[in-house]
Protein backbone atom coordinates (compact mmCIF):
# COMPACT_ATOMS: atom_id res chain seq x y z
CA UNK A 1 0.00 0.00 0.00
CA UNK A 2 2.77 2.43 -0.88
CA UNK A 3 1.77 5.80 -2.33
CA UNK A 4 3.01 9.37 -2.15
CA UNK A 5 1.35 12.01 0.03
CA UNK A 6 2.14 15.67 -0.49
CA UNK A 7 1.92 17.64 2.75
CA UNK A 8 1.75 21.39 3.20
CA UNK A 9 3.53 22.96 6.17
CA UNK A 10 1.32 22.98 9.26
CA UNK A 11 -0.76 26.06 10.03
CA UNK A 12 -2.06 26.88 13.49
CA UNK A 13 -5.87 26.85 13.65
CA UNK A 14 -7.18 28.93 16.53
CA UNK A 15 -10.68 29.49 17.92
CA UNK A 16 -12.82 31.40 15.42
CA UNK A 17 -13.21 34.31 17.83
CA UNK A 18 -12.35 35.30 21.36
CA UNK A 19 -14.78 34.26 24.12
CA UNK A 20 -17.52 36.77 24.80
CA UNK A 21 -16.52 39.68 26.98
CA UNK A 22 -17.20 39.19 30.65
CA UNK A 23 -16.90 35.41 30.48
CA UNK A 24 -13.27 35.22 31.52
CA UNK A 25 -10.64 37.26 33.25
CA UNK A 26 -7.23 36.39 31.96
CA UNK A 27 -6.40 32.86 30.86
CA UNK A 28 -8.84 30.17 31.90
CA UNK A 29 -7.40 27.20 33.74
CA UNK A 30 -8.88 23.70 33.61
CA UNK A 31 -7.66 21.43 36.37
CA UNK A 32 -6.82 17.87 35.37
CA UNK A 33 -8.25 14.97 37.31
CA UNK A 34 -6.05 12.23 38.69
CA UNK A 35 -7.45 10.08 35.87
CA UNK A 36 -6.20 12.61 33.29
CA UNK A 37 -2.76 12.75 34.89
CA UNK A 38 -2.43 8.96 34.52
CA UNK A 39 -1.98 9.49 30.76
CA UNK A 40 0.30 12.52 30.63
CA UNK A 41 2.46 12.29 27.52
CA UNK A 42 0.74 9.18 26.12
CA UNK A 43 -0.26 9.74 22.48
CA UNK A 44 -3.12 8.15 20.56
CA UNK A 45 -4.04 8.53 16.89
CA UNK A 46 -7.26 7.94 14.98
CA UNK A 47 -7.68 7.90 11.22
CA UNK A 48 -11.15 8.37 9.74
CA UNK A 49 -11.48 7.35 6.08
CA UNK A 50 -14.34 8.90 4.07
CA UNK A 51 -15.46 7.74 0.64
CA UNK A 52 -18.30 10.27 0.45
CA UNK A 53 -17.05 13.43 -1.33
CA UNK A 54 -17.16 16.85 0.33
CA UNK A 55 -16.62 20.15 -1.48
CA UNK A 56 -13.15 21.38 -0.52
CA UNK A 57 -12.84 19.11 2.53
CA UNK A 58 -9.61 20.69 3.77
CA UNK A 59 -11.14 24.15 3.97
CA UNK A 60 -14.46 22.87 5.33
CA UNK A 61 -12.82 20.91 8.15
CA UNK A 62 -10.40 23.71 8.97
CA UNK A 63 -13.41 26.03 9.33
CA UNK A 64 -15.26 23.49 11.49
CA UNK A 65 -12.18 23.01 13.66
CA UNK A 66 -11.83 26.74 14.27
CA UNK A 67 -15.51 27.00 15.18
CA UNK A 68 -15.35 23.99 17.50
CA UNK A 69 -12.29 25.30 19.35
CA UNK A 70 -14.35 28.28 20.48
CA UNK A 71 -16.41 25.83 22.57
CA UNK A 72 -13.58 23.39 23.34
CA UNK A 73 -11.10 25.92 24.70
CA UNK A 74 -9.10 23.18 26.43
CA UNK A 75 -8.21 21.57 23.09
CA UNK A 76 -6.61 24.83 21.91
CA UNK A 77 -4.66 25.24 25.16
CA UNK A 78 -1.41 23.91 26.56
CA UNK A 79 -0.33 21.95 29.62
CA UNK A 80 1.05 24.00 32.47
CA UNK A 81 1.94 23.56 36.12
CA UNK A 82 2.39 25.82 39.11
CA UNK A 83 5.59 23.91 39.82
CA UNK A 84 7.57 22.96 36.72
CA UNK A 85 8.83 19.80 38.39
CA UNK A 86 5.52 18.58 39.80
CA UNK A 87 3.15 16.80 37.39
CA UNK A 88 0.65 16.28 40.22
CA UNK A 89 -0.46 19.91 39.84
CA UNK A 90 -0.72 19.89 36.05
CA UNK A 91 -3.55 21.83 34.46
CA UNK A 92 -4.51 23.07 31.02
CA UNK A 93 -4.11 26.77 30.39
CA UNK A 94 -6.73 27.78 27.81
CA UNK A 95 -4.33 30.05 25.93
CA UNK A 96 -6.05 29.74 22.56
CA UNK A 97 -2.72 28.88 20.91
CA UNK A 98 -4.56 26.44 18.69
CA UNK A 99 -4.14 23.14 16.84
CA UNK A 100 -1.48 22.47 14.17
CA UNK A 101 -3.34 21.59 10.95
CA UNK A 102 -1.76 19.93 7.91
CA UNK A 103 -3.42 19.96 4.48
CA UNK A 104 -2.29 17.07 2.27
CA UNK A 105 -3.14 15.35 -1.01
CA UNK A 106 -2.59 11.96 -2.64
CA UNK A 107 -2.77 11.36 -6.39
CA UNK A 108 -4.59 8.05 -6.13
CA UNK A 109 -7.98 6.64 -5.16
CA UNK A 110 -8.70 5.21 -1.73
CA UNK A 111 -9.49 1.81 -3.21
CA UNK A 112 -6.27 1.71 -5.26
CA UNK A 113 -4.36 0.80 -2.13
CA UNK A 114 -7.02 -1.03 -0.15
CA UNK A 115 -7.66 1.78 2.30
CA UNK A 116 -11.34 0.90 2.48
CA UNK A 117 -10.97 -2.76 3.38
CA UNK A 118 -7.46 -4.26 3.25
CA UNK A 119 -5.34 -5.05 6.34
CA UNK A 120 -3.86 -1.79 7.56
CA UNK A 121 -0.17 -1.10 8.05
CA UNK A 122 1.08 1.40 10.56
CA UNK A 123 3.32 3.03 7.98
CA UNK A 124 0.17 4.46 6.41
CA UNK A 125 -0.57 6.45 9.54
CA UNK A 126 2.86 8.06 9.25
CA UNK A 127 1.65 9.56 5.97
CA UNK A 128 -1.99 10.22 6.85
CA UNK A 129 -1.65 11.49 10.43
CA UNK A 130 0.83 13.77 12.17
CA UNK A 131 2.87 12.36 15.04
CA UNK A 132 4.51 14.17 17.90
CA UNK A 133 8.19 14.74 17.14
CA UNK A 134 9.64 13.51 20.41
CA UNK A 135 10.42 9.80 20.68
CA UNK A 136 9.04 9.74 24.22
CA UNK A 137 5.61 11.00 23.11
CA UNK A 138 3.87 14.26 23.97
CA UNK A 139 5.93 16.83 25.80
CA UNK A 140 4.39 19.36 28.15
CA UNK A 141 4.98 22.22 25.68
CA UNK A 142 3.44 20.38 22.72
CA UNK A 143 -0.07 21.10 21.39
CA UNK A 144 -2.67 18.77 22.85
CA UNK A 145 -4.04 17.85 19.40
CA UNK A 146 -2.60 17.53 15.88
CA UNK A 147 -4.76 17.19 12.74
CA UNK A 148 -4.17 16.29 9.09
CA UNK A 149 -6.73 16.19 6.26
CA UNK A 150 -5.67 14.35 3.09
CA UNK A 151 -7.62 14.62 -0.18
CA UNK A 152 -7.56 11.70 -2.64
CA UNK A 153 -8.04 11.77 -6.41
CA UNK A 154 -11.32 9.83 -6.13
CA UNK A 155 -12.94 12.59 -4.08
CA UNK A 156 -12.54 10.73 -0.83
CA UNK A 157 -10.47 12.04 2.05
CA UNK A 158 -9.02 11.07 5.40
CA UNK A 159 -8.95 12.90 8.72
CA UNK A 160 -6.07 11.95 10.99
CA UNK A 161 -5.92 13.18 14.57
CA UNK A 162 -3.20 12.56 17.15
CA UNK A 163 -3.71 13.73 20.70
CA UNK A 164 -2.24 13.70 24.17
CA UNK A 165 -4.39 11.20 26.08
CA UNK A 166 -4.39 13.48 29.10
CA UNK A 167 -6.74 15.77 27.12
CA UNK A 168 -9.48 13.25 26.41
CA UNK A 169 -10.28 9.56 26.17
CA UNK A 170 -11.60 7.99 22.96
CA UNK A 171 -15.21 8.91 23.72
CA UNK A 172 -14.19 12.50 24.38
CA UNK A 173 -12.18 12.84 21.17
CA UNK A 174 -15.00 11.27 19.15
CA UNK A 175 -17.40 13.83 20.65
CA UNK A 176 -15.05 16.63 19.65
CA UNK A 177 -14.76 15.38 16.05
CA UNK A 178 -18.54 15.12 15.84
CA UNK A 179 -18.70 18.78 16.88
CA UNK A 180 -16.10 19.73 14.25
CA UNK A 181 -18.20 17.98 11.61
CA UNK A 182 -21.43 19.53 12.79
CA UNK A 183 -19.95 23.04 12.68
CA UNK A 184 -18.21 22.38 9.35
CA UNK A 185 -21.62 21.61 7.84
CA UNK A 186 -23.26 24.66 9.38
CA UNK A 187 -24.12 27.65 7.22
CA UNK A 188 -22.59 31.00 8.10
CA UNK A 189 -25.86 32.35 9.47
CA UNK A 190 -26.59 29.29 11.61
CA UNK A 191 -26.18 29.37 15.35
CA UNK A 192 -22.65 28.01 15.61
CA UNK A 193 -23.10 25.98 18.79
CA UNK A 194 -22.59 22.20 18.91
CA UNK A 195 -25.70 20.17 19.75
CA UNK A 196 -23.82 18.55 22.65
CA UNK A 197 -22.51 21.20 25.02
CA UNK A 198 -18.94 20.26 26.00
CA UNK A 199 -18.01 19.85 29.67
CA UNK A 200 -14.37 19.60 30.74
CA UNK A 201 -14.38 20.93 34.29
CA UNK A 202 -13.74 18.12 36.74
CA UNK A 203 -16.76 19.26 38.71
CA UNK A 204 -18.87 17.80 35.89
CA UNK A 205 -18.00 14.27 36.96
CA UNK A 206 -17.64 12.53 40.33
CA UNK A 207 -14.54 10.49 39.59
CA UNK A 208 -12.84 8.75 42.50
CA UNK A 209 -9.58 10.43 43.41
CA UNK A 210 -6.71 8.13 42.48
CA UNK A 211 -3.92 7.97 45.00
CA UNK A 212 -0.47 9.19 43.87
CA UNK A 213 0.71 5.57 43.97
CA UNK A 214 -2.04 4.46 41.54
CA UNK A 215 -1.36 7.40 39.20
CA UNK A 216 2.36 6.56 39.21
CA UNK A 217 1.62 2.88 38.57
CA UNK A 218 -0.66 3.67 35.63
CA UNK A 219 1.93 6.04 34.20
CA UNK A 220 4.52 3.27 34.50
CA UNK A 221 2.27 0.89 32.57
CA UNK A 222 1.79 3.47 29.80
CA UNK A 223 5.51 4.06 29.25
CA UNK A 224 7.12 2.91 26.01
CA UNK A 225 9.95 0.77 27.33
CA UNK A 226 10.88 -0.59 23.89
CA UNK A 227 12.72 -3.82 23.30
CA UNK A 228 9.60 -6.03 23.15
CA UNK A 229 9.66 -6.26 19.36
CA UNK A 230 5.87 -6.31 19.06
CA UNK A 231 4.46 -6.44 15.53
CA UNK A 232 1.26 -4.89 14.18
CA UNK A 233 -1.40 -7.31 12.93
CA UNK A 234 -4.78 -6.33 11.46
CA UNK A 235 -6.97 -9.30 12.39
CA UNK A 236 -10.61 -10.13 11.71
CA UNK A 237 -12.44 -12.41 14.14
CA UNK A 238 -14.98 -14.14 11.85
CA UNK A 239 -18.62 -13.44 12.57
CA UNK A 240 -19.39 -17.18 12.32
CA UNK A 241 -16.90 -17.89 15.12
CA UNK A 242 -18.35 -15.11 17.27
CA UNK A 243 -21.90 -16.38 16.75
CA UNK A 244 -20.82 -19.94 17.49
CA UNK A 245 -19.25 -18.92 20.81
CA UNK A 246 -22.37 -16.93 21.73
CA UNK A 247 -24.61 -19.89 20.86
CA UNK A 248 -22.49 -22.34 22.85
CA UNK A 249 -22.53 -20.05 25.86
CA UNK A 250 -26.30 -19.57 25.64
CA UNK A 251 -26.84 -23.32 25.43
CA UNK A 252 -24.63 -23.93 28.48
CA UNK A 253 -26.61 -21.32 30.44
CA UNK A 254 -30.11 -22.28 29.39
CA UNK A 255 -31.16 -22.55 33.04
CA UNK A 256 -29.99 -19.10 34.16
CA UNK A 257 -30.45 -17.09 30.94
CA UNK A 258 -26.78 -16.17 30.69
CA UNK A 259 -25.57 -14.79 27.40
CA UNK A 260 -22.30 -13.80 25.77
CA UNK A 261 -21.79 -10.41 24.11
CA UNK A 262 -19.86 -9.78 20.89
CA UNK A 263 -17.17 -8.00 22.94
CA UNK A 264 -16.75 -10.97 25.27
CA UNK A 265 -16.64 -13.50 22.42
CA UNK A 266 -14.10 -11.63 20.25
CA UNK A 267 -11.81 -10.70 23.15
CA UNK A 268 -11.96 -14.27 24.48
CA UNK A 269 -10.80 -15.51 21.07
CA UNK A 270 -7.80 -13.17 20.99
CA UNK A 271 -6.88 -13.80 24.65
CA UNK A 272 -6.94 -17.58 24.28
CA UNK A 273 -5.26 -17.78 20.86
CA UNK A 274 -2.52 -15.33 21.84
CA UNK A 275 -1.80 -17.26 25.05
CA UNK A 276 -1.62 -20.55 23.17
CA UNK A 277 0.67 -19.01 20.55
CA UNK A 278 3.10 -17.87 23.25
CA UNK A 279 3.06 -21.28 24.96
CA UNK A 280 3.63 -23.04 21.66
CA UNK A 281 5.02 -26.56 21.82
CA UNK A 282 7.11 -25.96 24.92
CA UNK A 283 6.47 -28.97 27.21
CA UNK A 284 8.16 -27.19 30.10
CA UNK A 285 6.09 -24.00 29.89
CA UNK A 286 4.87 -22.95 33.34
CA UNK A 287 1.09 -22.97 32.96
CA UNK A 288 0.73 -21.29 36.36
CA UNK A 289 2.30 -18.09 35.07
CA UNK A 290 -0.06 -15.07 35.15
CA UNK A 291 -1.68 -14.12 31.84
CA UNK A 292 -3.88 -11.17 32.83
CA UNK A 293 -6.28 -9.30 30.56
CA UNK A 294 -6.87 -5.57 31.01
CA UNK A 295 -9.73 -3.88 29.20
CA UNK A 296 -10.99 -0.33 29.36
CA UNK A 297 -14.55 0.42 30.47
CA UNK A 298 -16.32 3.75 29.96
CA UNK A 299 -17.69 4.54 33.43
CA UNK A 300 -19.56 7.78 32.67
CA UNK A 301 -22.87 6.16 33.63
CA UNK A 302 -21.35 4.71 36.81
CA UNK A 303 -20.05 8.03 38.13
CA UNK A 304 -22.91 10.25 36.94
CA UNK A 305 -20.81 12.24 34.49
CA UNK A 306 -22.50 15.28 33.01
CA UNK A 307 -23.63 14.94 29.41
CA UNK A 308 -20.88 16.24 27.16
CA UNK A 309 -17.99 15.48 29.52
CA UNK A 310 -14.96 14.77 27.34
CA UNK A 311 -12.17 14.21 29.84
CA UNK A 312 -10.77 10.80 30.75
CA UNK A 313 -13.55 8.69 32.19
CA UNK A 314 -12.57 5.08 31.56
CA UNK A 315 -11.16 2.53 33.97
CA UNK A 316 -8.89 -0.39 33.11
CA UNK A 317 -10.46 -3.48 34.63
CA UNK A 318 -8.33 -6.56 35.14
CA UNK A 319 -9.21 -10.19 34.61
CA UNK A 320 -6.54 -12.22 36.41
CA UNK A 321 -5.91 -15.77 35.20
CA UNK A 322 -3.07 -18.19 34.68
CA UNK A 323 -1.78 -19.19 31.26
CA UNK A 324 -3.31 -22.63 31.77
CA UNK A 325 -6.76 -21.21 32.52
CA UNK A 326 -6.72 -19.00 29.44
CA UNK A 327 -5.20 -21.58 27.11
CA UNK A 328 -7.93 -24.05 27.98
CA UNK A 329 -6.62 -26.54 30.49
CA UNK A 330 -10.21 -27.13 31.70
CA UNK A 331 -13.14 -28.83 29.96
CA UNK A 332 -15.33 -25.75 29.57
CA UNK A 333 -13.89 -24.60 26.25
CA UNK A 334 -14.39 -20.96 25.35
CA UNK A 335 -17.13 -20.64 27.97
CA UNK A 336 -14.52 -20.57 30.74
CA UNK A 337 -12.63 -17.71 29.09
CA UNK A 338 -15.87 -15.80 28.54
CA UNK A 339 -16.72 -16.27 32.22
CA UNK A 340 -13.35 -14.79 33.24
CA UNK A 341 -14.18 -11.64 31.25
CA UNK A 342 -17.76 -11.50 32.53
CA UNK A 343 -16.69 -11.71 36.16
CA UNK A 344 -14.23 -8.85 35.65
CA UNK A 345 -16.91 -6.70 33.99
CA UNK A 346 -19.32 -7.35 36.85
CA UNK A 347 -16.72 -6.09 39.33
CA UNK A 348 -16.40 -2.60 37.79
CA UNK A 349 -18.77 -0.92 40.33
CA UNK A 350 -16.81 -2.50 43.19
CA UNK A 351 -13.54 -1.37 41.61
CA UNK A 352 -14.83 2.21 41.54
CA UNK A 353 -15.82 1.99 45.20
CA UNK A 354 -12.38 0.63 46.08
CA UNK A 355 -10.68 3.41 44.13
CA UNK A 356 -12.89 5.97 45.87
CA UNK A 357 -11.65 4.64 49.19
CA UNK A 358 -8.05 5.15 48.08
CA UNK A 359 -7.35 1.59 46.97
CA UNK A 360 -6.79 -0.17 43.68
CA UNK A 361 -5.38 -3.35 42.22
CA UNK A 362 -1.93 -1.95 41.51
CA UNK A 363 -1.61 0.41 44.45
CA UNK A 364 0.64 -1.81 46.53
CA UNK A 365 2.69 -3.22 43.65
CA UNK A 366 6.26 -2.21 43.13
CA UNK A 367 7.80 -1.98 39.67
CA UNK A 368 9.19 -5.53 39.84
CA UNK A 369 5.78 -6.94 40.80
CA UNK A 370 4.08 -5.00 38.02
CA UNK A 371 6.69 -6.12 35.51
CA UNK A 372 5.99 -9.73 36.49
CA UNK A 373 2.20 -9.37 36.34
CA UNK A 374 2.00 -7.09 33.31
CA UNK A 375 4.87 -8.25 31.16
CA UNK A 376 4.73 -9.99 27.80
CA UNK A 377 2.10 -12.47 29.02
CA UNK A 378 -0.41 -9.68 29.68
CA UNK A 379 -2.86 -8.26 27.14
CA UNK A 380 -4.50 -4.82 27.18
CA UNK A 381 -7.62 -4.22 25.06
CA UNK A 382 -9.28 -0.92 24.28
CA UNK A 383 -12.59 -1.16 22.46
CA UNK A 384 -13.67 1.53 20.00
CA UNK A 385 -17.10 -0.05 19.63
CA UNK A 386 -19.87 2.55 20.02
CA UNK A 387 -17.60 5.39 21.16
CA UNK A 388 -18.59 7.64 18.26
CA UNK A 389 -15.78 7.99 15.72
CA UNK A 390 -18.09 6.31 13.20
CA UNK A 391 -20.65 9.11 13.75
CA UNK A 392 -18.36 11.96 12.69
CA UNK A 393 -19.76 13.60 9.54
CA UNK A 394 -17.99 16.46 7.75
CA UNK A 395 -20.58 16.74 5.00
CA UNK A 396 -20.38 13.49 3.05
CA UNK A 397 -21.71 11.03 5.61
CA UNK A 398 -20.13 8.74 8.17
CA UNK A 399 -16.62 7.32 7.67
CA UNK A 400 -16.23 4.15 5.63
CA UNK A 401 -13.52 3.00 8.00
CA UNK A 402 -11.86 3.95 11.29
CA UNK A 403 -8.29 2.97 12.17
CA UNK A 404 -6.33 3.71 15.32
CA UNK A 405 -2.83 3.68 16.70
CA UNK A 406 -1.50 4.04 20.21
CA UNK A 407 1.96 4.71 21.53
CA UNK A 408 3.57 1.39 22.41
CA UNK A 409 3.33 0.84 26.13
CA UNK A 410 4.68 -1.63 28.65
CA UNK A 411 1.70 -3.95 28.11
CA UNK A 412 1.06 -5.66 24.73
CA UNK A 413 -2.18 -4.28 23.37
CA UNK A 414 -5.11 -4.43 20.99
CA UNK A 415 -7.39 -1.74 19.59
CA UNK A 416 -10.63 -3.64 19.02
CA UNK A 417 -13.91 -3.28 17.12
CA UNK A 418 -12.72 -0.74 14.56
CA UNK A 419 -15.49 0.30 12.19
CA UNK A 420 -15.14 -0.87 8.57
CA UNK A 421 -18.23 -0.80 6.34
CA UNK A 422 -16.71 -2.95 3.60
CA UNK A 423 -15.98 -5.88 5.92
CA UNK A 424 -18.71 -5.38 8.55
CA UNK A 425 -20.39 -8.64 7.53
CA UNK A 426 -17.14 -10.62 7.82
CA UNK A 427 -16.49 -10.10 11.52
CA UNK A 428 -14.84 -7.76 14.02
CA UNK A 429 -11.60 -5.94 13.16
CA UNK A 430 -8.80 -5.96 15.74
CA UNK A 431 -5.63 -3.94 15.28
CA UNK A 432 -3.10 -5.64 17.52
CA UNK A 433 0.39 -5.01 18.77
CA UNK A 434 0.42 -7.96 21.13
CA UNK A 435 2.95 -10.56 19.95
CA UNK A 436 6.56 -10.66 18.92
CA UNK A 437 7.50 -11.64 15.40
CA UNK A 438 8.27 -15.22 16.44
CA UNK A 439 4.69 -15.68 17.70
CA UNK A 440 2.79 -13.87 14.92
CA UNK A 441 2.33 -16.87 12.63
CA UNK A 442 1.31 -19.06 15.57
CA UNK A 443 -1.32 -16.52 16.66
CA UNK A 444 -2.88 -16.44 13.21
CA UNK A 445 -2.76 -20.24 13.00
CA UNK A 446 -4.47 -20.60 16.40
CA UNK A 447 -7.25 -18.24 15.32
CA UNK A 448 -7.73 -20.10 12.06
CA UNK A 449 -7.84 -23.43 13.86
CA UNK A 450 -10.42 -22.15 16.34
CA UNK A 451 -12.54 -20.68 13.54
CA UNK A 452 -12.67 -24.03 11.76
CA UNK A 453 -13.04 -26.21 14.83
CA UNK A 454 -16.11 -28.44 14.98
CA UNK A 455 -18.80 -26.88 17.17
CA UNK A 456 -20.01 -29.04 20.10
CA UNK A 457 -23.22 -30.96 19.54
CA UNK A 458 -25.18 -28.92 22.08
CA UNK A 459 -24.53 -25.77 20.03
CA UNK A 460 -26.01 -27.31 16.90
CA UNK A 461 -28.92 -28.64 18.90
CA UNK A 462 -29.70 -25.09 19.99
CA UNK A 463 -30.71 -24.14 16.45
CA UNK A 464 -33.07 -27.08 16.03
Amino acid sequence: MSFAVSKCPPVMVRPSMEPALGKTTGTQVVQLSSWDRSYVGFQVAALLIFDGPVHQPVEAIRKGLSRALLHYQTVAGRLAAADDDDDSVLHVACTGEGVPFVAASAGCALQDHGLLDAPFSMSLLDRLAVAYPAAEGCRRTDPLLLMQVTEFACGGFTVGVTWNHTLADGDGMAQFLQAVGELARAEADDVLVPSVAPVRDGRGVSLPLLSPQVVAAKQWLMLDRGGMGLVYLDITVPVKLINRIKSEYKAAHADDGGYCTTFEAAVAVLWRCRTRAIIGDDPDYDMSMPAPLAFFVNVRKHVGAAAGYYGNCAVAQLAFATAGEVAGAGDGGMNEVVDLIKRAKDQVPELLRTMGAGGGVVEDMGEEEMAAAFGYNALMVTSWRNIGFDRADFGGGAPARVVGRWQQSTVPGCMAFLSCKATAGDGERLLTQCVREEHAAALLAEMDQLAHAHAPSYASALSN
